[in-house]
């Protein structure tokens, strides 16, 4: 499977991490259209697995300064 990031609706200060609750800058859509969302670290954290899983990645940690 091939992962594709893909440039969708911007992330905002409301959208969190739903492994620690931290602002979140990466939107990963599943197969389902399930859609999970994680800070900088954890999205680096699990990189290699959502790769294998995740339909889409929407990257915003260039955000970051």
């Amino acid at each position: 499977m091939t992962t594709t990031v893909v440039e969708g609706a911007a992330l905002n200060a409301s959208d969190r991490c739903d492994r620690c609750g931290a602002q979140a800058y990466v939107r990963v859509t599943m197969t389902s259209g399930f859609e999970l969302l994680f800070c900088a670290h954890h999205s680096k954290e699990h990189a290699d697995k959502l790769k294998q899983v995740a339909l889409e990645i929407h990257d915003e940690t260039q955000r970051i300064s």
